[in-house]
């Protein structure tokens, strides 16, 4: 993910990053990144993992999918709480792994952080953590200043992590959000952050947070947009629509609605960011087009 986020950064946009928990969500977001041609990432979290996308099988049919397209894919660990399950991503084939100790102390999260680096880079895997804390919208977090990522302490955790992206807090939260909210991003907090840290940024908390909150913060220099709850929704209605359309219709109907209602969400989403027609495979040649 390092070679592609820093691609996105010297070139002033974002990538897509979305949970895909099945087959029908990562064949969508990989075909609709491949015939957009866009970089992506697919991504997958411990609860995630536990529940259903378990990752003996579907790390590897990723990993397939991915192989089978002309687009760079990254598969990333979301939100990895423990040094276990990095180790466990790392081994599954992970090319990008988070580590999230946000909500320690500064120095414990430097230290977990810095641990998890040293062995992914070893492995040829690159790291992104978080600072500041990117809470839930059904709490309600997410929308104080106390929470947000702070620009001295930034600049003092990535000269000691060595990390590779940086998940900043500027007024997002993770899941849904309220009826009719539509979160305040602090874009003065993002550009003081991106002018400090010349890196690439994360958004974490993407899903409804508003088309022009997104734009504005891909140009405010977020390279990384995190996106489940949107696409699940999209699934949710595809299913229903289908079902009222023909009621009585069969499992492999509503699952074919689905994955093509998630490929073009996703498909007009990359278009938001700014990444269709932004791939390459020869990151040496630092990013040009193919």
């Amino acid at each position: 993910m390092k070679e592609m986020l820093d691609n996105a950064s010297r070139d002033g946009y974002a990538v897509m990053a979305v949970n895909s928990i099945n087959i029908e969500m990562a064949r969508a977001v990989i075909e609709a990144a491949n015939e957009e041609h866009s970089p992506i990432i697919v991504q997958l979290g411990k609860g995630q993992m536990a529940k259903h996308a378990h990752p003996d099988e579907v790390v590897p049919m990723i990993i397939r999918l991915a192989e089978k397209v002309d687009v760079p894919v990254c598969l990333n660990l979301d939100h990895g709480p423990d040094f276990d399950t990095e180790v466990a991503a790392i081994h599954r084939g992970f090319t990008n792994v988070m580590i999230d100790a946000s909500s320690l102390p500064f120095e414990e999260n430097v230290r977990r952080t810095r641990m998890v680096v040293d062995l992914a880079h070893a492995k040829g895997v690159s790291v992104e953590a978080e600072l500041g804390h990117v809470g839930m919208a059904a709490d309600g977090d997410g929308r104080t200043a106390d929470m947000y990522t702070n620009v001295e302490q930034a600049v003092e955790f990535v000269k000691l992590t060595g990390v590779d992206a940086l998940a900043v807090a500027i007024g997002t939260a993770q899941g849904k959000y309220p009826e009719g909210f539509v979160p305040k991003l602090d874009f003065d907090r993002l550009a003081e952050l991106k002018a400090a840290l010349n890196m690439p940024l994360v958004l974490h908390g993407g899903s409804g947070s508003g088309e022009e909150n997104i734009r504005k913060a891909v140009a405010g220099g977020i390279n990384k947009i995190n996106v489940y709850t949107d696409v699940s929704k999209v699934a949710g209605q595809a299913m229903m629509e289908r079902w009222e359309q023909e009621p009585g219709t069969d499992f492999l109907n509503i699952m074919a609605a689905v994955e093509a209602a998630i490929k073009k969400y996703v498909k007009n989403y990359i278009h938001i960011i700014g990444s269709n027609d932004r791939y390459t495979f020869d990151f040496a040649d630092n990013g040009s087009k193919e």
